[in-house]
């Protein structure tokens, strides 16, 4: 049954919960992923580390679609649930999910053609990057999937049931678990099997973010015509800035990459290392975006704008505790994570360097992810797209261009750390003077994503 049930009780309270249920699910992944990464490194073989790092950066890339599709999915829900329209819910998560599978597997089409050409813009060549393709021309194609179960768990969460959304994505990474090591060793199938066992999680994933919906909340229903035009402009208003703002991150991740590769296989293994590393150790901060998102939905959808704030300011003091906590346990087991890779000679300076100080700075990110989350819901998603772009190209260039002129492979690390440094703190006094202002020119009684279609309003705002 449709519910709000972030319009009361602990804001505090109700940001851990989200934010914990939502990190252990991505975790489940992330961690997955770590562990591919660790069985790859066992094999002995850099060219296979490397070519992982490579696909990273284009499987983060297709992966952030999905995550547009998903807020979009989200924040539709979540206002419409606060306005206490719960039919209307119920046909936006519907037409959401059909426009999602749709548009996913126009995209991971276009993208598995041309998997030859990205991988050599990122500056992979001979073995690693023939290794790097056959093990995305097996993932891709299972990218619809993945984006609708991504959807579906920003639906539940919307819904305020974190727990489904995170037990969604646990069992797609307890598959990955459990066909890596026989796949990868017991099969002898290597990067092969890898590939399928990720296959496997991404179909599970699926399954288990539409079960709920379908059975406990009975929130889908065939879609309409009528409502899949109605439904159209409030998806791609949100949609497509969204998606251009989470596009941004791997775009920008695809420059560091190249820029690492003029510094050998030992500097790539070491940023995929990293890159592994980062959303195991910063899970919960990772899904603050999707976790704040239903708790500010719900409020502005009630038109509480205190409340707003109130639930915005919790999520930037959690963000703080998790950073100071997280970024003490991986300085003090530094050794141990290096040596768990079997890191020698640059690859472990760039662990040291991330186990560092660079660590404590993720908390500018984090600050951004919940700025995001902000404009998403407060109507106002292009704000995520000009933040995003902003630190992943327009500061991170020049930043990462500089540091690597300066300090070699570590300098790379540290100018992209300082482009999120900076605008973090862009994002963050940008979402305070939204919230201030009523979530827009008029305030929250602005019907953004209401029933008549005065959805674009954002857009004639900014002419």
């Amino acid at each position: 049954m449709a519910e709000a049930k972030f319009l009361s009780g602990n804001l505090f309270r109700h940001v851990t919960v989200m934010s914990l249920t939502a990190s252990l699910g991505l975790m489940a992944v992330f961690i997955v992923d770590f562990v591919d990464m660790i069985f790859i490194s066992m094999l002995g073989k850099t060219e296979l580390a490397a070519a992982i790092g490579y696909a990273g950066a284009i499987l983060f890339f297709t992966t952030s679609f999905g995550i547009g599709l998903g807020i979009a999915a989200g924040a539709l829900v979540a206002r419409a649930l606060g306005a206490d329209e719960p039919q209307l819910a119920r046909e936006r998560t519907t037409h959401a999910l059909s426009y999602g599978f749709f548009f996913a597997v126009i995209f991971s089409t276009i993208v598995w053609l041309s998997l030859g050409s990205l991988v050599s813009l990122l500056g992979a060549e001979g073995e690693t990057a023939a290794l790097a393709v056959h093990f995305l021309q097996i993932i891709v194609p299972s990218m619809p999937f993945l984006i609708v179960g991504m959807m579906g768990s920003a639906v539940l969460r919307a819904h305020g049931d974190a727990r489904r959304a995170m037990m969604a994505t646990i069992a797609g990474g307890v598959v990955n678990a459990v066909l890596d090591p026989i796949l990868i060793f017991g099969f002898g199938l290597e990067l092969t099997g890898a590939a399928i066992a990720s296959v496997a999680a991404r179909l599970v994933i699926c399954a288990m973010a539409l079960w709920p919906l379908i059975v406990i909340y009975r929130g889908i229903a065939w879609p309409r015509a009528s409502g899949m035009i109605r439904d159209l402009r409030p998806v791609l208003a949100i949609a497509f800035p969204a998606i251009l703002a989470q596009v941004a991150t791997p775009v920008g991740q695809a420059f560091v990459t190249r820029a690492m590769a003029g510094y050998g296989e030992e500097a790539i293994a070491g940023m995929a290392i990293v890159g592994r590393l980062t959303p195991v150790a910063f899970g919960v901060v990772f899904a603050l975006s999707g976790a704040v998102g239903p708790i500010i939905g719900q409020n502005f959808g009630a038109q509480n704008m205190a409340r707003v704030r109130q639930g915005f300011n919790a999520a930037i003091l959690f963000v703080a505790v998790v950073i100071v906590l997280v970024s003490t346990v991986l300085f003090l087991a530094r050794g141990a994570i290096a040596d768990l890779f079997g890191a020698t000679g640059l690859t472990r300076d760039l662990i040291y360097l991330f186990c560092g100080p660079l660590s404590l700075a993720f908390f500018f990110p984090g600050v951004l992810f919940v700025a995001n989350a902000a404009f998403n819901n407060l109507g106002h998603p292009f704000y995520s797209t000009f933040t995003n772009w902003g630190r992943n190209a327009v500061a991170l260039i020049p930043f990462v261009f500089i540091g690597s002129w300066l300090g070699g492979a570590q300098g790379v690390l540290i100018g992209q750390s300082v482009a999120g440094m900076l605008f973090g703190t862009v994002a963050w006094v940008l979402a305070l003077r939204l919230i201030d202002q009523g979530g827009g020119p008029d305030g929250p009684k602005q019907e953004m994503f209401g029933r008549e279609g005065r959805l674009f309003a954002l857009f004639q705002a900014r002419r």
